[in-house]
């Protein structure tokens, strides 16, 4: 049961990873920062993961996810001292509802209107979420930081 579960998340994380790390290059990151956003994409994916296995449904495991990714990218910024968008834009590949949209797309195409509908609105549900996940994780880093900055300047004084 454990050698199951480390081998499927070992998987995840190869493939997270390695797509994370193709989308970099086709996004122009530089390529000092490919190993970076790979990171950074793959955290956001084992957490998404984890939350799914907790019991988390699809929309609060994204958002969860998102928030935990945009956090992580917030403190690669600090260290790598490049923009958020290097570490953002591809670390959210991975869960970007990419099918959610081609199913809607082949149930409408089918003529499954119903089906399209559902896949529909869950697809703009999880993109919700991933950009509520993006404001949440930004508003934290930047009151922590906003705060650590104040505390700083009331120490000087």
């Amino acid at each position: 049961m454990i050698t199951q579960i480390v081998v499927e998340y070992t998987i995840h994380v190869i493939s997270a990873m390695m797509g994370v790390i193709a989308f970099s290059a086709i996004f122009h990151a530089p390529r000092s920062e490919y190993l970076a956003c790979g990171i950074t994409g793959t955290i956001g994916w084992l957490a998404y993961c984890i939350a799914v296995d907790l019991g988390v449904s699809l929309i609060p495991a994204n958002f969860i996810a998102t928030v935990i990714l945009t956090l992580f990218a917030r403190i690669i910024v600090i260290i790598r001292r490049n923009p958020i968008t290097v570490y953002l834009v591809p670390g959210i590949f991975p869960l970007v509802p990419g099918a959610g949209i081609y199913y809607t797309a082949y149930y409408l195409f089918q003529g499954y209107p119903q089906m399209a509908f559902t896949k529909g609105i869950e697809t703009i549900e999880v993109a919700g979420a991933i950009t509520m996940g993006i404001i949440l994780g930004s508003f934290i880093a930047y009151e922590y930081f906003r705060q650590k900055r104040e505390f700083r300047r009331l120490m000087k004084d």
